[in-house]
């Protein structure tokens, strides 16, 4: 199963986007995507304790990387894909920082707030969440497929109720989306063979 953590921050992925053959006024938005996400990310952790930002280049390094993605916006969206959900950012904001194409990205990859605080409203929000996003056009299902490539790919890190919860959540939802994308469905074919343990 390949790694995607060799960009931990914004020099590594620049000189990875620059290998990448990317043209150099799309690593300067890519830059802009990655200041905000910082500045709007502020001091938020990944549950390892990393700077969240080690999880958006993750999720930027498996599309450009893995995938083979180019296209501006899905690029943008992959750094900024959180900032609606866990941040005072807005959708608006969004938009007027990297426009309508990367907003509307960054809209369908946001999770509405549960109906109510306990861990069953969470979960069924989640899951109506997941359900939603079968719906989605597809360059925002494969934005949310690098995202979670970069949450699962070190799965073996987390608690282990959570490990099974996620994999059969990952299970579930992820890998029927994954499915319609040949370098995706590969990926979580060979992540499903590894932590065949939590089934």
């Amino acid at each position: 199963m390949e790694m995607f953590t060799s960009w931990r921050t914004w020099d590594e992925a620049r000189a990875g986007l620059t290998a990448a053959g990317l043209d150099e006024r799309v690593v300067a938005t890519l830059e802009r995507a990655a200041e905000a996400a910082s500045r709007w990310h502020g001091d938020q952790r990944r549950p390892t304790g990393a700077p969240y930002l080690e999880h958006l280049l993750e999720a930027l390094e498996v599309l450009v990387r893995g995938a083979g993605v180019t296209d501006p916006a899905m690029l943008a969206a992959a750094l900024l894909h959180d900032v609606v959900e866990d941040t005072d950012a807005t959708v608006a904001d969004v938009e007027a920082g990297f426009g309508a194409d990367v907003a509307e990205l960054v809209d369908w990859l946001t999770k509405p707030p549960a109906a109510g605080p306990d861990r069953q409203a969470k979960r069924a929000a989640k899951a109506a969440y997941l359900r939603r996003l079968g719906d989605a056009p597809e360059r925002a299902v494969l934005v949310k497929l690098a995202d979670r490539v970069s949450n699962v790919q070190t799965l073996d890190r987390m608690a282990p109720d959570f490990q099974r919860r996620y994999y059969a959540e990952t299970v579930t939802y992820i890998l029927p989306m994954a499915e319609r994308h040949p370098w995706f469905a590969g990926w979580y074919a060979a992540w499903r063979d590894r932590f065949t343990a939590l089934r």
